[in-house]
């Protein structure tokens, strides 16, 4: 190990590794990997040192796949020149073959849904009748036969529920609100099920339904100080809080991770100062403290085959690079797989660290800092790192930028007050316009600034 220079291409070139998915028969295991300097998917034996690239893109680089519930087909997304008209490809693991199951020119497909039941057939948004509208088509993987299952008439996103049917849409309000819409059946009308105002629109979304589906399950800032995990009754519209923090939010529908066959919540991951991994069921405690000794970093729970033996994990370092695991269930054992930057692994990079202040409104202010490795901590120049917007929030880990800035300065990072991952307090509370508060553009940096002095 070495505090010399870190070469840009360690930082910020392609990972060697990365995004693992396991096979639904819990035999292999894809990832993401360069051929020729461009990312490909790779597939290989679990344990095995046969892995082969599946896809031959030349151009961009696949970024976004999946394992298609067959068994059979890798799922994957790719536009053409950065034009984000993003087509669904689908390989064919037994022959090679490569289809464009969304050939339609100036269209762009989403993946909307797929379900460990129904593996022939995916659900997927496309806005071949309307640019700004996508409508749900359901694609038999086989045949590459597309059917019309759901017309759009005005929804930002949909959600399916355990029989892939479609019946649940959210639309955007006016007021920068959202409601969350509803159905009986497949074809049947549309009814609200929730309506949430502006503050609340960046914290609200909707996870899934229960097996019978009978009730959504949400997460949700409303009626609270940060966004939690709801389960909402359909018939009386009655709430259940599975699960809240006072102060962090549950950051996104992805932190949930719901069990597919009963399709109840499991775990949930929460975004504090480090990201911690919560055992909802009671009998998954124990092992998740487990799987917590595994690695120092912060866990990251990425996927399981269809018979729940093999779960992936992802460990998260701020010195060194993200570590893959295979955990063995009945074992209780974990398989070291890859990690995505090996080569950081030479060198001696910056922790980062959490920090906190007061900004002009009174809220405390979540950030980071990294310093430069065996440097004094004083008398620093520092280089204040903002990130964009606050929809997003800064999280402890590897940051390429953080490791090249603080090669010479020392690296604050702060989080907005008001943004995601944190609390909704500051922009309900205070009547004037700060950081915190909508309008978000007035007054942009003050209280990241004013934190400047601090951390060095």
């Amino acid at each position: 190990m070495t505090t010399r220079l870190i070469p840009r291409e360690v930082l910020f070139g392609n990972p060697e590794k990365a995004s693992p998915a396991i096979s639904p028969d819990g035999r292999r295991v894809a990832w993401l990997a360069p051929v020729d300097g461009v990312l490909n998917v790779w597939v290989g034996h679990l344990g095995a040192g046969d892995a082969a690239p599946v896809t031959g893109d030349r151009e961009r680089g696949v970024r976004d796949y999946r394992w298609a519930h067959d068994d059979r087909h890798l799922l994957y997304v790719q536009d053409r020149g950065g034009d984000e008209d993003w087509h669904l490809y689908a390989v064919d693991l037994d022959n090679g073959e490569t289809r464009d199951l969304t050939p339609f020119d100036g269209v762009q497909a989403q993946l909307v849904a797929d379900g460990k039941r129904f593996p022939d057939r995916v659900l997927v948004g496309l806005n071949k009748d309307n640019p700004q509208l996508h409508d749900v088509y359901r694609v038999e993987l086989g045949s590459g036969e597309l059917e019309l299952v759901a017309s759009n008439p005005g929804f930002v996103g949909w959600l399916a529920d355990a029989e892939l049917r479609v019946r649940c849409g959210v639309a955007a309000t006016p007021d920068g609100g959202l409601r969350v819409m509803v159905r009986g059946e497949e074809g049947g009308g549309w009814r609200q099920a929730l309506r949430v105002g502006q503050q609340d629109a960046l914290g609200t979304m909707p996870v899934g339904f229960s097996r019978d589906g009978s009730s959504l399950l949400l997460v949700s800032s409303q009626g609270a100080n940060a966004a939690r995990l709801v389960r909402l009754d359909l018939s009386d519209g009655s709430r259940q809080v599975l699960h809240e923090d006072p102060v962090y939010d549950l950051f996104d529908a992805e932190a949930v991770v719901l069990n597919p066959d009963t399709h109840e919540p499991e775990l949930v991951s929460v975004q504090r100062e480090r990201a911690e991994l919560v055992a909802l069921d009671p009998a998954l405690a124990g092992e998740v403290a487990e799987i917590r000794g595994v690695h120092p970093g912060d866990v990251a729970f990425l996927g399981r085959d269809h018979a729940d033996r093999t779960w992936l994990l992802a460990f998260t370092a701020d010195d060194g690079p993200v570590s893959y695991y295979a955990w063995d269930r009945a074992s209780r054992k974990a398989t070291f797989l890859f990690s995505h930057r090996p080569e950081l692994e030479r060198y001696q990079l910056a922790t980062m660290e959490p920090f906190s202040y007061a900004a002009r409104d009174g809220l405390e202010v979540h950030g980071y800092v990294s310093f430069p490795p065996g440097a004094a901590r004083a008398g620093l120049p520092a280089v204040l790192k903002v990130h964009g917007g606050p929809w997003w929030r800064d999280a402890w880990g590897f940051d390429p930028e953080a490791q090249w800035l603080a090669t010479t300065w020392s690296t604050p990072s702060g989080t907005w007050s008001g943004g995601a991952g944190r609390m909704r307090r500051g922009w309900r509370s205070t009547a004037a316009p700060t950081a915190a508060t909508p309008p978000w553009s007035a007054r942009p940096s003050r209280p990241t600034c004013s934190a400047a002095p601090s951390p060095v």
